[in-house]
């Protein structure tokens, strides 16, 4: 099963990866979000930024949430209950409650990590990640910088987009 499921993301992470191939090229700190990307609608959205030892993130968040957010690590897939969430409401970031997604973005991709076909405007900020075979796009809370996912272009409409969300750096909260 573990085999069957590295193929599958691979093979996925390949089809996009020649999408991502022309924007890793010139490889900038801070990259775009992809093309099909939503804009936000009134211009950039201002959001204070939260800088902490890790000292101070290790005392607020489990191992696992530090893990991921503050090491860029990965939860095991299906390990999450938020991958099967079906209430309305919001997914907040664990390390500082920014609110990221809205349960009506959310989607079961079949990956074993909660997916989401669009960000709240100005939540996220990506960068080009090079630790694979291919550069992927990861995505990061604007506020705290914690680590979230990665962005693929292979999502449901209106976006086309998947944002693959590491459960345990998430909060819900239902409407």
């Amino acid at each position: 099963m573990q085999r069957r499921h590295f193929l599958s993301h691979a093979l996925l992470g390949l089809a996009g990866a020649s999408v991502l191939r022309s924007a890793a090229a010139a490889e900038p700190a801070k990259s775009p979000a992809p093309a099909n990307a939503a804009a936000p609608a009134a211009g950039p959205i201002k959001i204070e930024k939260i800088v902490k030892t890790e000292e101070e993130w290790k005392k607020i968040l489990t191992p696992e949430q530090f893990y991921v957010l503050r090491k860029e690590g990965t939860e095991r897939p299906f390990s999450s209950p938020l991958d099967k969430e079906k209430r309305k409401g919001t997914f907040l970031c664990a390390g500082c409650d920014l609110p990221l997604f809205e349960s009506s973005t959310k989607f079961d991709s079949g990956t074993g990590w909660p997916s989401f076909y669009r960000a709240i405007d100005g939540r996220l900020e990506t960068t080009i990640d090079r630790k694979l075979i291919y550069p992927r796009t990861e995505y990061h809370c604007a506020r705290c910088g914690g680590h979230h996912g990665h962005v693929f272009d292979d999502g449901p409409k209106p976006t086309g987009l998947r944002y693959c969300n590491n459960g345990v750096v998430l909060k819900f909260v239902p409407a």
